[in-house]
């Protein structure tokens, strides 16, 4: 895992663009998996605006989003399928079959799952992995705990995360508490990761420079994966 410091947000942002519009022009049916979050939002304007000038196309791309919450319908805008349509896929030329992301509404939760990682192994696996990070160190909705869980799976979450996550909902109550993540087994088996991580995430992105792998801090893992690029940003 290579953490590299970069000045402010706008230059990461464009960096995880670039390698990811490079990704898709080397191999333009290129597999990502795909983050909802604040830290990924400048990636995707800065994909956007490529795309919109030619210079990505994303019309073979198909994308595997790591997580949903569950209760959540589609059309809810707190929903992780809503904020990837409004925030990068209805402004690209991806075809909307391409585009995978857990229901979160699905009334068997576990045959959800099961169909999530039979589509990605149909697809050949993912290509590039996006992530981002919790403060507690969780990638998708991976939050710590006393082992490492493998595959796609309903989770409950952490009262970090919902306090985290309830400045996008009126209350905390309205927070939902479980959701339907990737698992880590999943996550480590794409080619190629990065992750990005703005300002505010110096205090966990500190703790993951530490060459130690626990379950307590889920990113952790990401120590062992072959190809993983960790971007922090040190200003806004």
């Amino acid at each position: 895992m290579n953490i590299i410091t970069v000045k402010d947000y706008d230059t990461m942002s464009k960096m995880a663009a670039g390698i990811i519009a490079a990704q898709i022009n080397t191999k333009p049916d290129t597999v990502l998996g795909l983050a909802t979050g604040s830290s990924p939002l400048g990636t995707y304007r800065n994909l956007i605006e490529m795309n919109q000038n030619g210079l990505v196309d994303f019309s073979k791309v198909v994308t595997f989003n790591l997580d949903e919450y569950c209760g959540l319908s589609r059309e809810n805008p707190q929903s992780y399928y809503y904020f990837m349509m409004e925030n990068l896929f209805k402004h690209v030329n991806i075809p909307k079959e391409n585009i995978h992301i857990p229901n979160g509404l699905a009334k068997d939760t576990d045959e959800e799952c099961k169909n999530y990682e039979l589509q990605i192994k149909k697809a050949n696996g993912v290509d590039l992995q996006l992530l981002g990070i919790g403060f507690n160190g969780h990638i998708g909705f991976n939050e710590p705990d006393d082992v490492f869980h493998n595959f796609t799976r309903r989770v409950k979450l952490t009262q970090s995360t919902i306090e985290a996550n309830k400045r996008f909902f009126e209350s905390a109550d309205d927070v939902p508490r479980y959701a339907i993540s990737m698992g880590i087994k999943t996550i480590m088996s794409a080619r190629k990761i990065i992750l990005v991580a703005g300002p505010e995430k110096r205090e966990i992105i500190d703790k993951l420079r530490e060459e130690v792998c626990t379950p307590q801090v889920p990113a952790s893992i990401l120590h062992y994966h072959p190809d993983c690029t960790v971007f922090w940003a040190e200003k806004e």
